[in-house]
């Protein structure tokens, strides 16, 4: 008896062991990943504010997922996900499709096209294509392990997000997770023209649960108590947009980037 209890004890210890080995793995291909020289001295000088590392082992990161980003536009998480998924994992890009035409859409497609050409860090990168409040296939039906959307949800109104949400549940594996990062309206204010760019945690929360999500977690790791949701120019009035230019620079630098939501939703398993 005493050493089928030693065997237990023995084997728990070693799944503990294996576990912690299993995060730190993940934590060190992040770290790395963020400290990489393919990353700009202005990109890593963001890091302060959208502290990556910490983001995505609270949504529960690990190299060997199947990872879509939704929109990743200029790049900047897809330069952390994409080293830290090579070779293990696999990194999507849901973007806006090059239709041809002379547009915003196009054009930005043309230059995340021309960055992940640009390094071989991003050689592994997939697309799809990720048409704004349409149906859209983010990654084949069932394959992800992880859907990330990061200061999106503003875009896109109510219908479209509730659309995306959609569209991610559908991707996902059953236990499959969806992060989203947002700019967060205060609890209780009304939208207005002072806060444009701000959505509410519980209008993003029932449209998640609407689309068959379930809430496991929410992190303030973005929070920035100095934001006030208050500006001329709403959230672009705050870095890195600074849309009144120079008018008050210092002051809006000192307060720094949004004040944000981050929540981690599950596909139920059932």
């Amino acid at each position: 008896m005493k050493t089928i209890k030693t065997f237990i004890a023995a084997s728990l210890v070693s799944l503990s062991m294996a576990s912690v080995s299993y995060v730190q793995a993940g934590s060190d291909e992040l770290a790395h990943a963020i400290a990489g020289e393919h990353r700009s001295a202005e990109n890593k000088a963001r890091d302060q504010y959208r502290h990556p590392k910490e983001t995505l082992e609270f949504l529960g990161f690990q190299p060997t997922m199947t990872v879509v980003e939704i929109t990743p536009g200029g790049g900047w998480y897809t330069e952390i996900l994409a080293p830290a998924l090579k070779g293990t994992g696999k990194l999507i890009g849901a973007h806006y499709p090059d239709t041809g035409e002379d547009n915003y859409y196009s054009n930005s497609r043309k230059r995340l096209e021309k960055k992940l050409a640009s390094n071989d860090v991003f050689s592994e990168v997939e697309l799809s294509n990720f048409v704004p409040k349409k149906a859209s296939e983010l990654a084949p039906a069932g394959t992800a392990d992880m859907v990330l959307t990061f200061r999106n949800l503003h875009n896109w109104g109510e219908e479209g997000v509730q659309q995306v949400f959609i569209d991610a549940f559908k991707a996902l594996k059953p236990g499959g997770i969806l992060g989203v990062v947002e700019h967060r309206l205060p609890e209780g204010v009304a939208a207005n023209d002072m806060n444009r760019g701000y959505v509410s945690v519980k209008t993003t929360i029932a449209q998640a649960k609407a689309a068959g999500f379930d809430l496991a977690g929410s992190s303030e790791v973005n929070a920035n108590p100095k934001d006030k949701a208050s500006y001329e120019k709403g959230v672009w009035t705050l870095p890195p947009s600074l849309a009144l230019g120079d008018k008050d620079k210092e002051k809006y630098l000192a307060i720094g980037e949004s004040d944000r939501m981050t929540l981690k939703f599950v596909k139920s398993a059932k």
